[in-house]
């Protein structure tokens, strides 16, 4: 397939993908190990039926972990996993993969290289008569967009056609829990955005409960009814996009959803005093060092002589807005703004600085 033709992939008819009888899935104080390295650290959480869930975290948070031992590839090493209330994993008890009504999309495809498409997508509907298999399995691809190629192989097609056998493949049966291990992250960026959206499309119209692993929060941010962001085996937070992005936990949390100035500074008055201005503090003591993170684009840029002074270090072209590198008196490192029609402003001279105060978040000091 030409590039051309594979950066603008036709899916087939929204609306007929099939839908399910969606489940709920619980995890209760889950905990996991591999040798003497902890990957779950006692997960609890609810996934109600239908709602896509995106676990989010860096690598090796355990998000992956949780995703097997939900699918039965992992077997905990402690605590329960419930399928509509019903115990699949626990102590005593352990269903297997094949049994609990889930389907799951790999990172890697998982394609079975010695099988056509059409045969990959059949392998889940072995307990329906050939005839019936090979339709339901048919009617999946031609939802895909690829039914013209049922009868190729997963090595002739491009890592876009692959994902949506992939993808095929687990809404076949009809799951009524589809779990993803970040199916986008090997797909070229020019795909990526047209084939999540339509992967979305195919997963809303399912009705399928989700989980989605993703390190990429924008991602989660697209796609999930709520995200779980995930540290070090734990969860740290669990919320909707607006709810994390806005009311992060901790001074890391913030971090992993954008960009941020970490402006220090001590708090007098119920206000963190810093060199960017001083910020409301609530609950911190007085003297306490704290730090106002500021995302870029909370920063503007002003004609010199108004607002906070500064100097223009460095200005970067980005597209629809400028990367603007700012020197601040009192502070060791320039602060980075983002703005639109910053084309005229010349480095080496002196702007002014707005800070929009009221998304400025403030933490504890991480070298408290």
């Amino acid at each position: 397939m030409t590039p051309a033709a594979e950066s603008a992939p036709r899916w087939g008819r929204r609306g007929t993908a099939g839908a399910t009888i969606a489940a709920s899935l619980a995890f209760e104080d889950v905990r996991h190990s591999y040798g003497r390295v902890p990957a779950l650290a006692g997960v609890s959480l609810a996934v109600e039926p239908g709602e896509i869930v995106c676990l989010l975290g860096p690598s090796g948070c355990g998000k992956t972990t949780l995703l097997r031992i939900a699918s039965g590839i992992e077997r905990p090493s402690s605590g329960r996993v419930l399928l509509d209330g019903r115990e699949i994993a626990g102590p005593s008890v352990f269903v297997p993969p094949e049994k609990r009504g889930i389907g799951l999309v790999f990172q890697d495809f998982a394609l079975f290289p010695h099988l056509t498409n059409l045969a990959n997508v059949m392998f889940g509907l072995r307990s329906l008569p050939k005839r019936d298999a090979e339709a339901a399995a048919r009617h999946a691809l031609d939802r895909v967009g690829l039914a013209h190629l049922a009868l190729d192989y997963p090595h002739a097609l491009s890592g876009g056609e692959q994902q949506r056998v992939a993808l095929a493949r687990a809404v076949a049966p009809r799951p009524a829990i589809l779990l993803m291990d970040e199916p986008f992250s090997g797909l070229d960026s020019r795909l990526r955005d047209s084939i999540r959206r339509e992967t979305l499309a195919v997963m809303r119209e399912t009705h399928a409960t989700c989980m989605v692993v993703t390190h990429d929060p924008e991602e989660a941010m697209r796609m999930a009814d709520r995200i779980v962001l995930m540290r070090e085996g734990t969860i740290v937070q669990a919320g909707t996009a607006d709810e994390l992005y806005r009311r992060p936990v901790d001074l890391a949390a913030a971090r992993f959803f954008s960009d941020l100035n970490e402006v220090p500074g001590k708090v007098a008055g119920g206000l963190l005093v810093t060199p960017l201005g001083s910020f409301p503090a609530p609950g911190f003591a007085e003297g306490t060092a704290a730090v106002a993170a500021i995302r870029p684009q909370s920063l503007v840029p002003k004609p010199a002589g108004l607002c906070i002074p500064g100097r223009l270090v460095a200005r970067r072209f980005l597209g629809e807005v400028d990367l603007l590198e700012i020197a601040v008196n009192g502070l060791d490192t320039p602060v980075s703004a983002r703005a639109r029609g910053a084309e005229t402003l010349i480095p080496g001279r002196d702007i002014g600085i707005e800070v929009n105060a009221a998304e400025v978040l403030v933490f504890a000091s991480p070298d408290a």
